[in-house]
C-alpha cells in the first residue's frame, strides 16, 4: 500500500463511538464556543486592566490587581484579576442551565476571593510581627496555583461525573517511596540553590535569558534536576527487578469497533510477536457492534496466523469497557495483554513486558506508543510520548507514583486486574482508572521504555479534536469516580500526591490560552508593572521549560529524528491546550441540590426523583 493511500486511510476512519460523549456526563461543544469565551475573556479582562490603570482604585488595590495588603516588590502577572475574568467567562459559556452557571460563577469566585484575603491578612501578620510584608510575587504565585486547582475542584464538584466507587486498598511502600521522593526534592533544592547563588558570566547570562522566563537559572533547574533523578532511579530499579528467562502463557484482549482497516495488521504483528515469543498465546478479539467488515477480516487474519489461538467474540452492548470486561471474563491465562485495534506491536515486545513481572509487585507494564509517521500530527506526537511515557512515566515509577498506563498496550496481572474490579463504563479514562486501582492494591505500576509499539495518530484535525477532548476529559472522570482517595485516611502517594498535581496541570492547561492573552493586554495597558516581566512570562509559557526538557527526553531516548518536531510540538501545546479548554467546556455544570430534593443518578445522568 502507497503512503499516499495510507494517508487516505487514516483521514477516512469513522473515528466517534458511544465513547466519544458518555451520555449524561458531556455534551457536544460547538468550535465557536472557545472562541467566543476568549473574546468574552479578552473583554473582561480589558475593562479591569483599564479600570486598575486610571489609578482611581489605587488606595484601595495600590498594586493594581485585587490584592488587600501592601507587598513588596512587582507581579509579572495580575494573576487575579486574570483568574476571575476566566472564570466568570467560563461560567458564561459553560455546559448547563443558566440558574447552574450563574451558582458556579457565584460560588468560585467568592471561595477564591476569601482565599486570597486570607493570603493578605496573613501577609498583613506577617508585617506587624517582622516589620516588613513578604514579596508580592511569592503570594501571586500561590493565588495562581490555589486559581487552577480550585477550578479543578468546582468542576468535580459542580460537574456531571461518574459515579464514586471504593477504591480498594491493599499494603503500600508509600513511606519508602515518600522518603525516596523528598531526598531526590532535597538534593535538586540544594544543587538549585547552588547555582542560582553563582556568579560566573553563564550563570549571569542565563538570569537574562527571556526563554526562562525571567525565574533564574536555580529556580529554572530545580524541575528538571527532580524528574531526571527520578527517571535515572527508575530506570535502574526497573532493569535490576526485571528477569530475562521469565515468561508465562498470555491472553491478548483487543477490543474492535469498525476496524476493518488496520485490524488485519494487528492481528498480523501479534502473530510475529507470538512466534518470536514462543510461550502459548491467546487472541480474543472484541467486537463491538461494527457495522463493516471487522468481524470477516479478523476472521480471515486469524485463520492465516501460524503461533496464536484466537477467536473472534461479539459484545452486543456498545462502549470499549463492556468489551473489554467480556475479554477479561473469559480470558484463561494470568497474564492479560490489552491492546488497542489500531496498534501495532513489536516483535519482542510481550517478551521484553513480561519480563518484568518476575518481581511479584509489579501489576502493570507499560511501553512507548511510537506513531506510524507520515500524519499530519506524526511529528509533534513523537516528541510528546517520548516526553510523557519516555522520560516522565518511568521518573513517576521511581517513586510509586505512576497512575496512568494506556490501554494501547497494557500487560496486566490477571489476579490484579480482577481484584481492582471491571473496566468502568459509561466514562472517559477507564485504562487509567484500572492502573489506578492497581496500583492502589499495593502493586508496580510501570512503563518499559524498551517497549515501542506502533500506535494510530489522528490524522484529521476534527479527530484529533475528539481524542483529545475525551483525554482531557478523562482526568476529572477518573478523579471524581475514585475520588476517596483523595480524602481516605490511609496515605497514598497516587491519591494525595500525583492525583491532585493531575488536576492541577488540567486547569493550567485549560487556562493557559487566556493567560496568554492576558499577558499580551496587560503588556499593552501597562498597569504599572515590569513590561519586561511581563514579555519574559509570555514567552515563558509559549515555550520556556517544558520545550528545553521534551529535547532532554528525545535525547535520553535516542530518538534523534525527533528533533525535527520541535517546532511542530510547540504548536502542537497550544493545539492541546485549545482542546482542554474545550474539553471542560463540554462537562455539564449542574445546579447546587437542595437538601430537600432527592437526586439520584442513573448511568451517569441525574434524574430529580
Amino acid at each position: 500500500m502507497s503512503p499516499a493511500q495510507q494517508s487516505a486511510i487514516r483521514k477516512g476512519i469513522n473515528f466517534r463511538s458511544v465513547d466519544s460523549q458518555p451520555e449524561g456526563l458531556s455534551v457536544r461543544v460547538s468550535p465557536l464556543r472557545a472562541p467566543a469565551l476568549l473574546l468574552t475573556f479578552g473583554i473582561l479582562s480589558v475593562i479591569q486592566l483599564w479600570l486598575f490603570q486610571t489609578g482611581f482604585y489605587d488606595w484601595l488595590f495600590p498594586q493594581r490587581d485585587y490584592v488587600f495588603a501592601p507587598y513588596t516588590g512587582e507581579h509579572s502577572i495580575a494573576i487575579r484579576t486574570y483568574v476571575i475574568s476566566f472564570y466568570i467567562s467560563y461560567s458564561i459559556y459553560a455546559s448547563g442551565s443558566w440558574i447552574a452557571r450563574v451558582q458556579f460563577a457565584t460560588d468560585i469566585i467568592l471561595r477564591f476571593l476569601a482565599i486570597c484575603a486570607v493570603l493578605d491578612l496573613i501577609n498583613s501578620a506577617f508585617l506587624s510581627v517582622v516589620g516588613a510584608p513578604y514579596p508580592l510575587t511569592v503570594v501571586q504565585i500561590v493565588a495562581g496555583m490555589i486559581g487552577f486547582g480550585l477550578f479543578s475542584l468546582m468542576l468535580i464538584e459542580r460537574g456531571a461525573m461518574p459515579e464514586a466507587k471504593l477504591v480498594k486498598t491493599g499494603e503500600q511502600q508509600n513511606l519508602r517511596m515518600l522518603l525516596r521522593f523528598f531526598a531526590t526534592v532535597t538534593i535538586a533544592g540544594m544543587l538549585s540553590a547552588f547555582v542560582g547563588s553563582l556568579n560566573s558570566p553563564i550563570v549571569q547570562e542565563m538570569r537574562e535569558l527571556t526563554l526562562l522566563g525571567g525565574i533564574g537559572p536555580g529556580v529554572f533547574l530545580f524541575l528538571p534536576l527532580l524528574f531526571l533523578q527520578l527517571y535515572i532511579l527508575g530506570v535502574i530499579e526497573r532493569a535490576i527487578s526485571a528477569a530475562k528467562d521469565f515468561s508465562a502463557p498470555i491472553s491478548v484482549i483487543v477490543p474492535a469497533f469498525n476496524e476493518e482497516h488496520i485490524i488485519a495488521e494487528t492481528i498480523r504483528h501479534i502473530d510475529e510477536a507470538a512466534r518470536y515469543y514462543g510461550e502459548p498465546i491467546e487472541l480474543l478479539i472484541l467486537d463491538n457492534n461494527s457495522n463493516d467488515d471487522t468481524v470477516q477480516v479478523a476472521h480471515n487474519a486469524i485463520e492465516a496466523a501460524t503461533s496464536i489461538d484466537g477467536r473472534v467474540i461479539h459484545v452486543a452492548r456498545a462502549g470499549k469497557s463492556y468489551a473489554l470486561n467480556q475479554g477479561v471474563q473469559e480470558a484463561r491465562h494470568d497474564f492479560i495483554l490489552r491492546i488497542d485495534a489500531d496498534t501495532q506491536i513489536g516483535e519482542n515486545n510481550i517478551e521484553l513486558a513480561i519480563q518484568n513481572f518476575h518481581d511479584p509487585h509489579v501489576g502493570v507494564v507499560g511501553g512507548i506508543p511510537i506513531p506510524p509517521g507520515g500524519g499530519l500530527f506524526d511529528r509533534a506526537r513523537l516528541v510528546e510520548v517520548l516526553l510523557k511515557h519516555g522520560y516522565y512515566a518511568p521518573a513517576l515509577s521511581a517513586f510509586w507514583g505512576l497512575i496512568g498506563v494506556p490501554g494501547m498496550f497494557a500487560l496486566y496481572r490477571a489476579d490484579a486486574l480482577r481484584k481492582a474490579g471491571t473496566f468502568a463504563t459509561g466514562m472517559n479514562g477507564e485504562d487509567t482508572d484500572m492502573s489506578f486501582r492497581i496500583g492502589e492494591l499495593g502493586y508496580h505500576a510501570i512503563v518499559d521504555q524498551r517497549v515501542r509499539y506502533i500506535s494510530e495518530v489522528p490524522a484529521t484535525v476534527a479527530h484529533m479534536r475528539e481524542q483529545r477532548m475525551r483525554w482531557f476529559r478523562s482526568v476529572y472522570h477518573i478523579t471524581a469516580r475514585a475520588k476517596d482517595a483523595l480524602t481516605y485516611r490511609d496515605l497514598s502517594v497516587r491519591g494525595k500526591l500525583v492525583l491532585p498535581y493531575m488536576l492541577l496541570n488540567s486547569a493550567r492547561r485549560a487556562m493557559m490560552v487566556p493567560i496568554l492573552i492576558f499577558g499580551v493586554f496587560q503588556l499593552l495597558t501597562d498597569t504599572g508593572t515590569d513590561n519586561v516581566l511581563v514579555w519574559q512570562s509570555i514567552i515563558a509559557v509559549l515555550v520556556g521549560a517544558p520545550a528545553l526538557v521534551a529535547v532532554a527526553a528525545i535525547l535520553i531516548n535516542r530518538e534523534w529524528i525527533a528533533l525535527l518536531g520541535m517546532p511542530e510540538y510547540l504548536i502542537f501545546r497550544a493545539m492541546r491546550a485549545w482542546y482542554t479548554l474545550e474539553s471542560v467546556l463540554s462537562i455539564r455544570i449542574r445546579r447546587s441540590v437542595d437538601p430537600v430534593t432527592q437526586t439520584s443518578k442513573i448511568n451517569g445522568s441525574e434524574k430529580a426523583t
